[in-house]
């Protein structure tokens, strides 16, 4: 079976290599990006099954970054990563197919992406 393949967006380096790590080792293909136009460049050049988002990134925040991804590819799965839950209630959020909030324990984030990915 092919390893899906997820682009992780996330500004702060730490965070984002420890979501990178614990894909890697969940069996998925993982690539990274530090900001919005980082990801859109290299989500044109590969087809992603799913896209990690953080939300609060300096330039292009996380929302704005969901909206065009689906402008690109209707049908990518999205989920919107942030430490601050009063997002769930932004309308501009529903562009994505989940809300984790952020955390150091990343469980929830595997199962929604297991979950979300095997649709």
């Amino acid at each position: 079976m092919d390893k899906k393949k997820i682009l992780v967006v996330e500004d702060e380096d730490n965070m984002r290599l420890l979501i990178t790590e614990e894909l890697v080792d969940s069996g998925y293909d993982v690539d990274e990006a530090a900001n919005g136009e980082e990801a859109l460049k290299k989500f044109r050049e590969k087809d992603y099954a799913l896209v990690t988002v953080d939300i609060e990134m300096p330039g292009m925040n996380g929302l704005e970054l969901a909206g065009k991804l689906r402008e690109m590819k209707k049908d990518v799965k999205i989920i919107i990563l942030t430490a601050y839950s009063h997002y769930r209630s932004d309308l501009a959020s529903w562009a994505a197919d989940a809300y984790v909030v952020k955390s150091s324990d990343l469980t929830e984030l595997k199962d929604t992406i297991a979950k979300i990915i095997n649709m």
